[in-house]
């Protein structure tokens, strides 16, 4: 991570930011992604960092672009946001923003996108994402021909469309699927794509500012309303109300309606039955998990879309043991066609192993820290429910230090994300907790072999 004409107090700082990541992250995910970030300026509480290419870009926004600006704030509280700009070479830089507020918004030339004031609705779809490039096996056939047949037809087959499956697994692209399609073949259908945050996010806006009929004109209008992570308008009331009368008003003048989410409607808790109802009205679709065979066509379409050559064995060796979900497999091949690219280096097996170490533990024991807690939590014989709580009596305290260590040790998780299991903690907790139970297990050989006993029987 260089920086460039920047005064010394913030390189400092900047050397702090980056020491933290370094030690969260580990070191290969730091090598790959956060080592090429440069630090440009500093100007009116705007960190500018650019990187050399915008894939790299895109990356390091959506994995750690948030973290990022929370480190940046801890070290100077003068900082509003942090832009990550592609330094290519080209006159025009592309910047992707992290404010304040954690919203993420594009701009180019220096000209800042406001999605809420415009008319176009789909101007975040990806263009890798259509549906020449999903591919289909009997894990997603139902979900991808109901997806087609929504696209190529004028009136509406089924009223709603419901896409559920797990993280990773192609929702979001059959949805961007659609809504390219639609576009491209019916350019005369408003079609509004977004997220179930942004929806809410609109609709708070709209009720701030006394607007509300704008807001019901926007989205009633719609020819094609679709909404993505439908689950996170969970519990959120006012907003459901909103929604239940937009989705009727849409299906009784026979306009199209698509939800994805990671539940079916009949298991999103805290949603208001008559809306469960309606959604499950139409047509439900499962995307279930990847199958091996259909983890290795994706490996071969992504790699020749990346101009990669992998060997078969490397190819089968992906395959075999990223099995999490189709996201985390891209993301797999990306790092190392990536590494491969700024190092000059074979994609090999060796290679590979080394890259996605990370990765490859998670995967291979597919451990998540609500099994650990458990586990801990029966061992100790206290509840669930205190791992996550406020106590502080030693009774409740050590063993959630212990679940938050066996956390660290056996999962791939940040410390931000392990906290967050823990009752939404700060990542310094998990830090102190994982160093006071490794001075523990030093000096107590009772409590030592308390956490081997409890490694072995959640390794296994």
């Amino acid at each position: 991570m260089a920086v460039q004409n920047v005064d010394p107090v913030i390189t400092q700082e900047w050397a702090r930011v980056r020491g933290i990541l370094r030690s969260e992250v580990g070191e290969a995910a730091y090598r790959s992604w956060l080592k090429p970030l440069t630090l440009l300026s500093v100007e009116d509480g705007r960190i500018e960092i650019s990187v050399p290419t915008q894939f790299m870009r895109d990356w390091v926004v959506s994995h750690y672009g948030e973290r990022l600006r929370q480190l940046w704030l801890s070290q100077n509280s003068d900082v509003n946001s942090v832009e990550i700009t592609v330094d290519s070479g080209a006159q025009t830089k592309i910047v992707r923003s992290i404010d304040k507020d954690s919203k993420f918004s594009e701009r180019g030339s220096g000209k800042l996108a406001e999605i809420v004031n415009s008319a176009d609705f789909c101007s975040l779809l990806d263009s890798r994402f259509k549906f020449a490039d999903y591919i289909v096996d009997k894990s997603n056939e139902l979900a991808y021909a109901a997806a087609r047949r929504i696209a190529d037809s004028e009136s509406t087959p089924f009223n709603p469309l419901f896409l559920y499956g797990g993280v990773g697994l192609g929702k979001t692209h059959l949805m961007h699927a659609i809504a390219i399609h639609t576009r491209d073949k019916f350019p005369e259908k408003k079609v509004v794509y977004l997220t179930a945050e942004k929806f809410m996010y609109y609709f708070v806006r709209a009720l701030r500012v006394k607007d509300t009929v704008s807001f019901k004109e926007k989205f009633r209008s719609a020819d094609l309303l679709m909404l993505d992570d439908f689950q996170f308008i969970n519990g959120k009331d006012a907003t459901q109300e909103e929604f239940f009368h937009t989705f009727n008003d849409l299906v009784d003048n026979n306009r199209q309606v698509v939800i994805a989410a990671d539940k079916p409607p009949s298991e999103l808790v805290g949603m208001e039955e008559r809306l469960r109802s309606r959604l499950g009205c139409g047509l439900v679709a499962d995307i279930h998990a990847t199958s091996r065979d259909l983890r290795l066509k994706i490996i071969e379409a992504k790699a020749a879309r990346l101009g990669a050559e992998i060997s078969p064995k490397v190819k089968e060796f992906l395959s075999h043991r990223i099995k999490s979900n189709v996201r985390e497999l891209e993301g797999a091949l990306n790092r190392v066609v990536v590494h491969s690219s700024l190092v000059g280096s074979e994609i090999s097996l060796e290679s590979c192993q080394e890259i996605l170490s990370d990765l490859l533990r998670a995967n291979s024991r597919r451990l998540t820290i609500e099994e650990i807690q458990k586990r801990v939590s029966e061992h100790f014989n206290i509840r669930i429910a205190d791992m996550c709580s406020a106590r502080r009596a030693r009774v409740v305290a050590r063993p959630r230090q212990v679940a938050m260590y066996l956390s660290k040790q056996l999962t791939a998780r940040s410390l931000p994300e392990i906290g967050r299991k823990f009752g939404g903690r700060d990542h310094t907790t998990v830090m102190h907790a994982v160093k006071k139970v490794e001075e523990l297990r030093g000096v107590d050989p009772g409590f030592d072999e308390d956490i081997d006993m409890l490694r072995r029987l959640l390794e296994n």
